[in-house]
C-alpha cells in the first residue's frame, strides 16, 4: 500500500477541508493508499482551530505527532540554526514511518534542507509551472499586471527555497475569453496600483481568476496522490519521472481535473 505522511499546521477550516477530501478518496477506494501519519508543528490548547484538526484526525483514527514549533523556539531561543534543530526532532519522532510521499498542506514552517533530502516532499502553489511566485495574492496581481492569457496550479517539489522546487503535477487554465474578457475590459486603462486603491481584491477580475483556481485545488491535489499512488508519475533523484521511466517538466493533470470539473 502507498503510504501518505501528512503534514499540517491545522490553523484553518481549509485544512480540515482538505484531510477530509483526501480521507474520504481513499475510505472509498479511490485512491489506493493510506495515510501512514498526521504531523503537526501544533499541540492540542495551542489553537481552537488546530484543536478541531486534530478532533477530525482522531475521529479518522490516524497516528498524530505533534510537536510545538512554538515552545521549540521559545526554549532554544531565537537562535539562526533553530529551524534546521526543530526539524531534526521532528524526524526523530517520525522515525517509526516510512512514507512513499509527503504531502505539506496548510503546514506553515519553511523545510529545511535535510528534512527536504530525507523525504520525498511536496506542496500546492497557485500558479502555473514557469509562473508567478509567492501567495495566491501576489500571484494573481502579477497575472493582471502581466496581462496573462493563462494560468493554473501546480504540485511542486518541496527545496529549502521557498516555491522553488521543481514542478511535479500541474493544471492549466486559460483567464481569456469566457468568462474573463468583460472584466479585462473593465480594467484596460487602469494600472495594478490604481486597481488596487480602488477596489482591492474586491475587483471582478481577481476574484474571478481566484475562483477558478481555487476549484482546481483540492482536485489537484487528489489527482497528484492518485497518480502517485497508481504509478503513473514518481520522483527520483529529485526529478519527475513517468511509468516508462521518462524525465518530465512535470505532469500535466489538465486533461483528468477539467473533465471531473465538468461533470460537478
Amino acid at each position: 500500500m502507498f503510504k501518505i505522511g501528512w503534514f499540517s499546521t491545522g490553523r484553518d477550516q481549509a485544512a480540515r477541508d482538505l484531510l477530509q477530501t483526501v480521507w474520504q478518496h481513499i475510505d472509498k477506494g479511490e485512491i489506493k493508499a493510506e495515510l501512514e501519519f498526521v504531523f503537526s508543528n501544533r499541540e492540542p490548547g495551542e489553537s481552537g482551530q488546530s484543536d478541531l484538526f486534530f478532533k477530525l484526525v482522531a475521529e479518522y483514527r490516524l497516528p498524530l505527532i505533534c510537536f510545538s514549533s512554538q515552545k521549540f523556539k521559545a526554549e532554544v531561543g531565537d537562535e539562526p540554526d533553530w529551524r534546521l534543530r526543530y526539524d531534526r526532532e521532528v524526524m526523530k519522532r517520525l522515525q517509526g514511518f516510512q512514507p512513499d510521499l509527503c504531502v505539506l498542506a496548510g503546514y506553515m514552517l519553511i523545510v529545511g534542507e535535510e528534512m527536504c533530502h530525507h523525504y520525498k516532499m511536496i506542496n500546492l502553489h497557485p500558479a502555473a509551472p514557469g509562473g508567478p511566485a509567492g501567495t495566491w495574492q501576489e500571484v494573481i496581481w502579477k497575472l493582471i499586471e502581466n496581462g496573462a492569457k493563462q494560468t493554473g496550479v501546480m504540485m511542486h517539489l518541496v527545496t529549502p527555497e521557498l516555491d522553488k522546487g521543481p514542478p511535479v503535477t500541474c493544471c492549466t487554465f486559460q483567464i481569456r475569453g469566457e468568462p474573463f474578457d468583460k472584466y479585462w475590459k473593465e480594467i484596460k486603462s487602469l494600472s495594478v496600483g490604481e486597481i488596487k486603491a480602488r477596489q482591492g481584491e474586491d475587483n471582478s477580475l481577481f476574484k474571478m481568476i481566484r475562483q477558478h483556481g481555487l476549484a482546481r485545488e483540492f482536485p489537484l491535489i487528489v489527482a497528484t496522490i492518485k497518480a502517485f499512488s497508481e504509478g503513473r508519475v514518481r520522483i527520483e533523484e529529485g526529478k519527475v519521472v513517468s511509468a516508462s521511466g521518462e524525465v518530465l517538466k512535470s505532469y500535466d493533470l489538465t486533461e483528468e481535473i477539467e473533465s471531473e470539473l465538468h461533470l460537478l
